[in-house]
């Protein structure tokens, strides 16, 4: 049984062995600058559960974990590399079903151990009340649980973004929406900052209407993990993004919904003038095209 797979490697593409989020940035990999990275793959804990009942991570598991993590410092240079570590449930980031923000995802995670430790979490996370009537209200009660793991370097993030090749709240195909926030995209995502907002137009991509907004709070990373700080005042009220990262921004993500024949969700985050896709998913939530 596979229980490590790399994102360059072709079967990382295979959803029911690393899940959603895994197998939609390997199939990215060549349009896009993804951090590099490994997945513990969804038999693995399929395998766990069918042996133990539970979800510790056997030693087995354990040992691969370690020695890929090690292979990712290689790749990286440094012994330890910060990485994020992300759930990757089988069934999450399709067509009918994103899970976002359902299943846990830990940042800026150092050493073997504590790499093994957020996996464990990231599993329990799979069987949270709250990702399990997730399921039943997109009618997936009746499937297994099995949730893949993804490790990845860790972008130092600068600025994040999210960004919607389609208009999520008025449906509108012809808009583009990026939201963008100083720090890590923990506080965006999570909802707790109001971000800058961008809408560029699909035909020409002329930004038609900017909101540069009071982002009053940002993630930044910590010895021991992130935690959530007040902004600089002179930066609270800076535009997080120029006209040319929105550029370059605006044509990755539209290479990448040509790629997956959808519009999509993709979470981006730049450190200084590179940009790095850290996430793309199906948009859900649009009505059926014309």
């Amino acid at each position: 049984m596979e229980s490590i797979v790399w994102l360059q490697d072709p079967a990382c593409a295979d959803i029911s062995l690393t899940g959603g989020k895994a197998a939609n940035l390997s199939r990215l990999a060549a349009d896009a600058r993804i951090p590099p990275g490994f997945c513990l793959t969804a038999a693995a804990h399929q395998a766990t559960l069918d042996i133990a009942g539970h979800s510790p991570l056997p030693d087995t598991f354990a040992r691969a974990v370690a020695a890929a993590y090690a292979q990712l410092g290689l790749m990286c240079g440094l012994a330890d590399p910060p990485v994020a570590v992300r759930s990757s449930a089988i069934d999450e980031d399709g067509a009918s079903a994103s899970f976002a923000g359902q299943h846990d995802t830990f940042l800026n995670i150092v050493g073997p151990d504590s790499v093994i430790d957020a996996i464990t979490r990231c599993w329990a996370s799979g069987h949270a009340d709250h990702a399990r009537q997730y399921r039943d209200r997109h009618g997936l009660h009746e499937r297994p649980v099995r949730v893949a793991v993804l490790v990845q370097q860790l972008v130092p993030a600068d600025v994040s973004g999210v960004v919607f090749s389609a208009n999520p709240v008025n449906g509108r195909r012809d808009e583009i929406v990026v939201n963008a926030s100083w720090g890590l995209g923990e506080s965006l995502v999570a909802g707790r900052v109001t971000p800058d907002t961008y809408l560029v137009h699909r035909s020409d991509l002329h930004i038609t209407h900017r909101t540069i907004s009071d982002k009053a709070r940002m993630t930044v990373r910590t010895t021991a993990g992130t935690r959530e700080v007040d902004v600089p005042r002179l930066l609270r009220r800076q535009p997080a993004l120029t006209d040319a990262q929105i550029a370059e921004l605006v044509s990755v993500v539209l290479q990448l919904e040509f790629k997956m024949q959808l519009p999509v969700d993709v979470e981006v985050a730049w450190h200084g003038d590179v940009l790095y896709v850290l996430q793309c998913r199906p948009i859900t939530t649009l009505a059926p095209a014309p």
